[in-house]
């Protein structure tokens, strides 16, 4: 197989359209043989158009409508690529492992999750995965943990070249697509009822993390609020004192570059104050230890968090007050 994603898509998308046109000419031969039996020749036309043909596979049946070829496979390249992007979180997480096929871990609370069972690519330690705007040197970061996951997959010689497509195919950068769109995807994909919960500050996203469902246990909170929002926190409030003294230090800087940093500076400074809002009402629910029962469903346990949680409205149709 490749390394190269561009050739493994050209050459599965070949495999599709292949078997497509084989489970037509299938169902065609089929019908045939019905009209011979019953002497239907002058009422029934054997002939099964493409779009009849129900494999997911087959972007005449999947989208439909008076969609060109163009946009059809434009729409399937772009499906597949979020859906490589999904089994990545979901090898993060430790649903799927790259060393065992099928479902690895959907039990509750984290309990007997056996780290052992993904050694090619290891799972996170705690289900936390952070997904914020800029890279803010967590070691989880999700952007970086995808790119550990192309270069186990598909080679570090190409991982630059794999990159690229996956953005052209996008038409964003790959870290842009988690912070904005990966959450409305997965709803989607899930039907409205997410594996993998969205924790958000706010619409500023100064802070944003993906837990999977099935490890949530007591300590999840805790461990939010310590090794992720206050470090982040601290790192924020460093960034703003050295834009501060760039600006103050610098009599030569060009005008651009100030109006960079006082732009970046006035977002900074939103978002730590969304933040510190965040964190308070973190370390509340934090004390609440708030257990959750996958029996309930996802519908009932989601509104547990309230305005932590993004798109609680759209799961639960409960508004939350802030």
């Amino acid at each position: 197989m490749s390394p190269l994603l561009s050739k493994i898509y050209e050459e599965q998308r070949n495999r599709w359209r292949a078997m497509t046109l084989e489970m037509q000419q299938l169902e065609e031969e089929n019908n045939r043989i019905f009209i011979d039996a019953y002497g239907l020749q002058d009422e029934i036309a054997p002939e099964v158009p493409l779009k009849e043909i129900t494999l997911t596979c087959n972007p005449n049946y999947r989208y439909g409508g008076n969609r060109n070829e163009t946009e059809l496979e434009k729409m399937l390249l772009s499906d597949t690529i979020k859906e490589l992007l999904s089994y990545a979180v979901g090898c993060m997480m430790g649903r799927y492992s790259l060393d065992e096929p099928g479902l690895i871990y959907a039990n509750a609370g984290n309990k007997d999750f056996d780290h052992s069972r993904y050694k090619k690519f290891p799972a996170d330690d705690d289900g936390i995965i952070p997904v914020l705007d800029t890279d803010w040197n967590f070691y989880d970061d999700i952007e970086k943990r995808f790119h550990e996951f192309l270069r186990i997959v598909f080679s570090e010689k190409h991982l630059t070249e794999n990159i690229q497509f996956i953005e052209r195919v996008l038409d964003k950068s790959i870290r842009d697509f988690f912070v904005k769109d990966f959450f409305s995807d997965h709803l989607k994909r899930y039907k409205k009822r997410p594996i993998y919960w969205l924790f958000s500050s706010g619409k500023n996203k100064a802070f944003q993390c993906l837990v999977y469902l099935h490890r949530y246990n007591a300590a999840t909170l805790p461990r939010m609020r310590t090794e992720y929002v206050i470090p982040l926190t601290g790192r924020i409030r460093k960034r703003l004192d050295d834009i501060d003294d760039s600006i103050k230090n610098n009599e030569t800087i060009i005008k651009s570059n100030k109006q960079r940093l006082e732009k970046e500076h006035e977002q900074l400074n939103k978002q730590l104050n969304e933040l510190k809002e965040f964190d308070i009402k973190l370390r509340q629910y934090t004390d609440t230890n708030i257990e959750i029962d996958l029996d309930d469903g996802i519908k009932v346990n989601y509104t547990k968090f309230g305005d932590l949680l993004s798109d609680v409205k759209i799961i639960s149709g409960v508004t939350t007050e802030n």
